[in-house]
């Protein structure tokens, strides 16, 4: 998906605690992007950059005449999670394919892909958002950052599902949680979780010490902390539903809500590696996202994210010119975009 330069936000926290917690929690309003699409960012814009290794975060809804058109990529990787609806794909090196309800597509853009991402227009070419989804950027080291473009597609029932507990469901799409070890391969150490929480039940969440952290609520509400780490949320002044915006948790007295569409940054330097959850007169359904830090410079120019200014320069140059990695984008054609559909330079 595209994403436009923004600015950094730093995090910090001076809170102590027994177990994970969370630090702020950002809500992510809706936004235009791509052609017809809207889109909830918390992750990739000034409230916070990024959260090393994760460079964004969108959830997604469009409608048939939606979509995410040609736009190349260099230097990280981009996961595709469908929530509901269908969603196509082509790009540059013959890979096509859809991908539906509950189905990952986990693309490694390495050195350079140039694809599409468009709906699979429902019976009655509808116009209503059918379409919903998140789409996480997980940054790639140096070392990987000119590797060979790569796919991982699962289908639903190829993730694996466990119970840790009654009344929870969890998807584990990548890393191992509960006993339960994931088939995609991440180079960037990543954990990806989805849990349907039922009413007044709990969980603990084992987060790798060495692992930032962060969860995002889909639906519902859920209770975050275990008791000695959370506050009454404040909003920052001056923003709305319309807008992100940030709470603080300033104060350590019960766990923290969790609502729909925030993310919610969670703490690292604890005694303890576990998050605890619960729920109380609703059901819930969030992800925990977490991974290993690359701790490495993180340069972006829009789809390009590199480690130098130079380095980002040059992707931007090989693009135009079609070289070092980005030749077959010369003469491409995503037949699945819109007719008539060109990519600009300065949308890049």
């Amino acid at each position: 998906m595209l994403a436009s330069r923004v600015s950094r936000f730093a995090t910090s926290s001076s809170i102590s605690a027994s177990g994970r917690h969370v630090l702020k929690s950002i809500y992510a309003a809706e936004r235009p992007e791509g052609v017809g699409a809207v889109v909830r960012r918390s992750l990739g814009t000034r409230f916070m950059r990024n959260h090393d290794p994760f460079l964004l975060l969108d959830e997604f809804t469009l409608n048939s005449k939606g979509g995410f058109p040609d736009h190349p990529h260099r230097g990280f990787e981009t996961v595709t999670y469908m929530l509901s609806g269908q969603m196509q794909h082509e790009d540059f090196t013959g890979k096509s394919g859809t991908i539906g309800p509950g189905n990952l597509q986990w693309m490694t853009a390495g050195r350079g892909v140039m694809h599409c991402e468009m709906p699979v227009k429902d019976s009655n070419d509808s116009d209503s958002p059918t379409i919903h989804g998140l789409q996480l950027w997980v940054n790639l080291s140096q070392k990987d950052k000119m590797c060979k473009p790569a796919y991982q597609d699962l289908r639903d029932n190829q993730i694996p599902r466990v119970k840790p507990s009654e009344g929870v469901e969890v998807k584990v799409i990548a890393g191992e949680a509960h006993g339960t070890k994931s088939n995609v391969i991440t180079r960037t150490p990543t954990m990806y979780l989805d849990y349907k929480m039922k009413s007044n039940s709990s969980v603990e969440v084992v987060v790798p010490k060495d692992h930032n952290g962060f969860v995002y609520m889909l639906s519902g509400k859920a209770y975050f902390g275990d008791g000695t780490a959370v506050v009454s949320p404040t909003k920052d002044e001056g923003f709305d539903d319309k807008t992100n915006h940030v709470t603080i948790n300033e104060t350590i007295s019960t766990p923290f809500e969790g609502l729909p569409h925030h993310a919610l940054i969670l703490s690292q330097d604890d005694s303890s590696d576990t998050l605890k959850v619960q729920t109380k007169d609703e059901d819930a359904h969030f992800v925990v996202l977490t991974g290993k830090p690359l701790k490495e410079p993180v340069i972006q120019s829009g789809l390009f994210v590199m480690n130098a200014k130079q380095e980002v320069d040059q992707a931007l140059e090989d693009f135009r010119e079609f070289k070092n990695g980005f030749e077959k984008a010369k003469e491409w054609r995503s037949k699945i975009s819109p007719k008539g559909y060109r990519l600009k330079f300065q949308d890049i």
